[in-house]
Order: C-alpha cells, then sequence, then structure tokens
C-alpha cells in the first residue's frame, strides 16, 4: 500500500487468495507468494498491520489491516520541520536550511587469569572456582582453556555463554587457525560479514560466531582490530607463544569489563568484579574505548571521535539524518534467533526504539516475506501500581500495537530485592540502585517467560541533554562539555545498570542510542539544537531534536502527548513513592549514630544521607575492604549531583551548591513538573 493506505490481506486456506482493499473498496488481486507465506505458518489467523507500528493478532477470519509504509518521506519530514522550525545556532558558521539526505551473538560472562604462577592443574580449578560466580550471565553453556606461557607461567580463558544466534554452534574460548590464539569475549559484532570479507583468508572460520572475526583479524591487523569493530564487546585474547595478551573493550562501556592483579604478577580479567575479589590485590574498571597490551603494561584509547571537542560540534540540524541513523541503529540490532522483546517504560526514548523495531520488522517482511517478522512484538513494563510509566507505555504499545505485558511491584518488594540488586550491580550509587531494583526485578520477569534479549533506551539523554538539569546550562558549549563527561561515565552509570541487571538473570540488553554511528550524528550536532527555550517555537522541551526527528503526522511513530512527554526518570517514572518508601525505609534502619559514623568506616566516598548509609552497608557486607588498600569500592563513583549532574554542572545553580539540596531524582529541578518544593 501507499502512505497511510488502508490494506486488507484476507487469507484462504482453501485457495490461497489474497485481495486487498483501498479505502473500503475491495480490489481483487493475486499473490500467492505472499498469501502463502500468511497463510502455511497462521493458516485462518487474523493479523492488525498498524499505520503507526507492528502487528497484534486479532480474531479468526477475515484481516482488516490498515498499512503504512515503514520508508522514510522528504516531504513528510519537511513537513515535521515546518511545524517547528529549525532554530537559529550562533556557533559556527552561519545555517543555510536543514539538509535532506536522500552470525552467532554471544552476550555472555567471561574470566580470563594470565601469566599465573600456578600450575596448569592448578590453574584450571582456580579459574573453575571463580568462573561460577559469573554463570548467571551465561547460563547455556560454560568453557574453559588452560595453557602454558612461556617464563613458567600459565593462563586460563574461561567463558560462560548466553547464546542469542545460532544457539546450538559459537562455544568458546575461540581460536585462530594455528590454535596459539585464544580469545574469550562478551558481546556481538555487527559488522562482523564485512570484516570476514576483508580478510586475508576468509575461510579460516570454525564457527557462525560473529566474534569469531576477532581473533583472526587480530592475527593480521594486531592491536588496529578494536578500532575497526562495530558493536559491543569486551574480550581478552592470549597468545601462547609469545606469552602476549591483549584486552579491549568497546567504545562506551555497553559491556562491563574489570581487571585486577594478582599477589603472583598475574593479570585477572573478569565481566563482573565480584570474580576477582578475594583473589587480586587491586580491582579496577576496564576502561571503554580503550585495549590493553602486556607488551606496554598500559591501556591505549583506540576510541577517538571528533565530538570529544566541543569546537567540532558544528554540524547544522538535520532531522532527517538523525532519524535515518537511529532507524539504522536499531534494525542492526534486531540480529537474534531466540526471542527478543523491548523495554518500554513509556519515555521518549524506549518508546522511539520500540516504534522502530514493530516498523522494521514490517519494512522486512515486505522486503524478505519471513514470517516470523508477522509475530507481534512483545514488550514489557513495571511500575507502581498507577505508576506514570506504565500508563503511558499501554499507550504507546497499544499505539504501535505490541504484545504488551505491564508488570507492577510493591515499595516492600523493592526494599526486598535492594541487596541482590547491590550484589549484581556492584555499586552504592544510589541513582544506580534506585533504577536498577524496578530494572532488576523486571528482568526476572522477562527471562521467566523466554525472552533472551531486549532493547532498551539507555544513552539518549546523555548525548541529547535530556535531564532536567541541563535546562540550567548556562551556554551551549558547557552544555557539551557536560555531554561529553556523561558519555564518559557512562559505563559507571546506565550502561553498568543495564547490563548488569538484565544479566542478572542470563538477559541480553542492547542500546541504540550508543551505536557509533549514532554518538557521531547527535554529539556532532551544534550543541545550541540542545539548549532548552521554553515558551519559544522550537526547542521548548529536552531533547527536541529527537522529538522533531520523529514528528509525522500522516504517519506518527507515537501518539502525540508521548512523543512530547516531559523527561521522567525510570527510578522517578516507575512511581513516585518508590524512591520517598527507600528512604523512608533507611531513616528507620540507619541511626543518627550509624551516619555520624559514617566517615570512619566508610573513608572512600563516604555517604551523606541515610539512604546512601543503607545501601553503602549493604554494599560493604557484599564486598568487604580489600586488606591491600584497592578494592572495589574505588570502581564506584562519588561527588555532588543533582538529578544526575555531574559534580561540575552543581555549579550551574547556586541553590545546588547547598547539600540538603542534592538529589539525583528528576524531581529536585524545579523545572520539573512535580518538582520537589
Amino acid at each position: 500500500g501507499g502512505l497511510g493506505e488502508e490494506v486488507s490481506l484476507h487469507i484462504l486456506p482453501l485457495d490461497w487468495g489474497c485481495s486487498m482493499s483501498w479505502m473500503g473498496g475491495l480490489v481483487p488481486a493475486r499473490c500467492p507468494r505472499l498469501c502463502l507465506l500468511l497463510a502455511l505458518p497462521l493458516l485462518a489467523t487474523s493479523l492488525v498491520v498498524r499505520p503507526h507500528g507492528g502487528l497484534g493478532a486479532v480474531s479468526p477470519g477475515v484481516v482488516v489491516s490498515p498499512v503504512a509504509s515503514s520508508f522514510g518521506s522528504s516531504r513528510k519530514l519537511q513537513a515535521a520541520i515546518q511545524r517547528h522550525p529549525v532554530p537559529h545556532s550562533p556557533r559556527g558558521p552561519a545555517r543555510g536550511p536543514v539538509r535532506g539526505r536522500t552470525g552467532v551473538s554471544m552476550m555472555c560472562g567471561v574470566l580470563a587469569i594470565t601469566h599465573s604462577k600456578l600450575s596448569v592443574t592448578d590453574l584450571r580449578l582456580k579459574a573453575l572456582t571463580q568462573q561460577r560466580l559469573v554463570r548467571h550471565r551465561g547460563p547455556d553453556g560454560s568453557g574453559i582453556h588452560v595453557v602454558d606461557l612461556p617464563g613458567n607461567r600459565a593462563a586460563a580463558l574461561a567463558h560462560e555463554r548466553l547464546a542469542i544466534v545460532d544457539p546450538l554452534s559459537g562455544n568458546q574460548p575461540l581460536f585462530s587457525q594455528d590454535g596459539k590464539l585464544s580469545l574469550t569475549v562478551n558481546g556481538e559484532i555487527y559488522n562482523h560479514r564485512a570484516l570476514r570479507s576483508e580478510l586475508k583468508n576468509p575461510d579460516v572460520f570454525k564457527t557462525e560466531s560473529d566474534c569469531e572475526v576477532i581473533v583472526h583479524l587480530y592475527r593480521e591487523v594486531g592491536e588496529k582490530v578494536a578500532a575497526m569493530l562495530d558493536g559491543d564487546f569486551a574480550f581478552v585474547i592470549v597468545d601462547e607463544a609469545s606469552g602476549h595478551v591483549f584486552a579491549a573493550r568497546d567504545a562506551v562501556g555497553v559491556n562491563s569489563l574489570y581487571m585486577g592483579k594478582g599477589r603472583d604478577g598475574s593479570v585477572w580479567f573478569a565481566s563482573e568484579a565480584k570474580a576477582l575479589v578475594g583473589e587480586v590485590i587491586s580491582v579496577e574498571t576496564f576502561p571503554p574505548g580503550h585495549y590493553y597490551s602486556s607488551e606496554t603494561q598500559e591501556f591505549t584509547r583506540y576510541y577517538n571521535p571528533a565530538w570529544r571537542d566541543a569546537d567540532s560540534a558544528l554540524q547544522p540540524l538535520d532531522l532527517e539524518n538523525i532519524r535515518n541513523t537511529f532507524e539504522r541503529s536499531v534494525e542492526k540490532r534486531l540480529m537474534s534467533d531466540v526471542p527478543y522483546g523491548v523495554f518500554l517504560s513509556g519515555g521518549l526514548d524506549s518508546s522511539l526504539v520500540a516504534s522502530v523495531i514493530a516498523r522494521t520488522r514490517r519494512k522486512r517482511f515486505l522486503e524478505l516475506g519471513d514470517p516470523e517478522d508477522l509475530k507481534p512484538l512483545k514488550s514489557f513494563s513495571i511500575g507502581l501500581p498507577g505508576s506514570p510509566d506504565l500508563t503511558a507505555a499501554k499507550k504507546v504499545a497499544d499505539f504501535i500495537g505490541t504484545e504488551h505485558y505491564g508488570f507492577t511491584f510493591t515499595v516492600q518488594e523493592g526494599i526486598d530485592a535492594v541487596s541482590d540488586v547491590i550484589y549484581h550491580l556492584e555499586t552504592y550509587d544510589i541513582t544506580t540502585i534506585r533504577a536498577g531494583t524496578p530494572m532488576f526485578l523486571l528482568s526476572r520477569k522477562v527471562k521467566a517467560m523466554g525472552i533472551k534479549m531486549v532493547m532498551s533506551g539507555e544513552g539518549a539523554d546523555e548525548t541529547l541533554a535530556g535531564y532536567l538539569y541541563f535546562h540550567k546550562a548556562p551556554d551551549s558549549q558547557e552544555l557539551h562539555e557536560e555531554l561529553v563527561r556523561k558519555v564518559d561515565a557512562l559505563h559507571l552509570y546506565d550502561c553498568l545498570r543495564a547490563n548488569k541487571a538484565t544479566m542478572a538473570h542470563g538477559l541480553e540488553v542492547r542500546v541504540p542510542f550508543l551505536d557509533k554511528g549514532m554518538l557521531d550524528a547527535t554529539m556532532l550536532t551544534d550543541p545550541e539544537f540542545k539548549m532548552t527555550r521554553k515558551g519559544d517555537a522550537t526547542q521548548f522541551l529536552e531533547k527536541w531534536l529527537m522529538r522533531a526527528a520523529f514528528d509525522d503526522e500522516e504517519t506518527p511513530w507515537l501518539p502525540s502527548d508521548v512523543l512530547w512527554r516531559q523527561k521522567e526518570q525510570f527510578s522517578d517514572g516507575v512511581g513516585y513513592d518508590w524512591i520517598d518508601g527507600l528512604k523512608a525505609h533507611a531513616e528507620k534502619v540507619i541511626s543518627d549514630e550509624d551516619l555520624a559514623s559514617a566517615e570512619t568506616r566508610f573513608p572512600h566516598n563516604t555517604p551523606t544521607t541515610k539512604e546512601g548509609c543503607y545501601i553503602r552497608q549493604i554494599f560493604q557486607s557484599h564486598f568487604p575492604n580489600n586488606e591491600w588498600g584497592r578494592g572495589v569500592e574505588e570502581t564506584v563513583p562519588g561527588g555532588p549531583s543533582v538529578a544526575c549532574s555531574t559534580a561540575k554542572a552543581v555549579e550551574w545553580d547556586e541553590a545546588w551548591k547547598d547539600p540538603t539540596n542534592q538529589d539525583q531524582s528528576g524531581r529536585f529541578v524545579d523545572t520539573h513538573d512535580s518538582a520537589v518544593a
């Protein structure tokens, strides 16, 4: 059908016929291939293809389905731009008109112990013991490889597998053709097919794993391999012949990775710090966008995007490029052979992810005819009864046609889960625990339904100035510099939460807003277009440019009141009583004496509130201080914050400098519709 045209597909099992209704008038047509694809798996089951979203099942019989094109339209985008005129930017050269631009995935748990003085036999036992601590990340299988290294040293690579694509193959560790290089990796490489074709010998592969290309590419290009990968990853390679160790982490730290030094000089790597605690004399976060080489024993930054320099963020507003780049980012992450879904909070970010998935599946069916794409996308939300997120998520789900599941939890259930959340997330950052608790509870329910992968909306607020405190940015340069700080810290906050809260239950999360192409598209855009200007015709709401890019009256992506809904932090959106209830509980169980002695007990990042002290005490029970002085507590950031700001941004408002006004809830910014007085 054409744009916005109504089409009905009649599945007739007797003669496999197909007719189409154009805006109420029946026009007979014969399309046996399409009808056969529809009829064989579904027989007389009816489907609804909604103009703004996915496909949903209705009662058996005739299918009447409004279909809208999922393809972009410059005409429609220009109409959106006319509704939201392009604001003028004083930075950089004068702006003209808006430009129009016509295998096997494995999320898992890894452990590597390198240059150990233990014998191969003892090292295997040690690795097997510690490997169990990350098994929740990969319940589908385990693997281990132990080798002797030069200099009377040994190495062990262990792997716990969560299979997302082709579950029957691709066990790890993976090996080079000669078997001398071994690889353990947690990740998915979206450009693996292109990289395979660039190899000098593309016939060396032993599996269909998208990650196997890493070890063969490393053999050919060495340390350049990390910069060539498009994906989310954390990996370690050991060269048995030379003893060289090479490790790398993805650009912004979507996948977690820690590193530690053993008492015998060994070097340890693990997806989670708990596999290192008690075995090493120091624990540190492996920095994202870096690789480590045992030859230099140093980290080297390989990810150096131009947007790190504010002077490079001068691109004019290009709404079509933003939208098209985001669509591509979502589409590449649909690589899966197992049931998947989407976290749908009802906020802008997750709602756009869900809407784009629904349209992409419909477009893919029309192009390739895969009946799997006719099945409705599953979406999931969680909140306290009556929470704003549950209401908004249901509205979006109905609009785009997902099979939606909204779960509720009570404040007491959240409090009961806090200890487990702290153990799995390995942090005592307050907002991470606040938001991580409902995500942890939701992930468990989603995994119990047979889902193994979900998409989520993390990263949009850090690249598009979505947090409400950005309203206070004094100018666009300071705003951009804060965005860079926020992206740099994602691996300590939202990426850490999303990765570990889901992987605690063997569920993979993918985050299209943090695709490298999407990062370039958003972060290189002149930050003047991210400033919030209340009352103006444009930029009157945070993340205006993303909203405007998907504002299409002809075939809307989202309900208007959701597309233009004010930012609500996840920990707030699940219901304000959650944070208030957690604080009230902490007031009951933490005495004034407990808080007064916090500086003595917790000299690093001393908690200043009873809520912070409560969370820190639980953290301490799981991860006691390292007797050698560099424990996991030093991997957690600290400092003042308002509504998830960095310490630097606290300077933007004089009132925020008062510690009693510092809280990470968005309600502590006076621009919030329900601001704390």
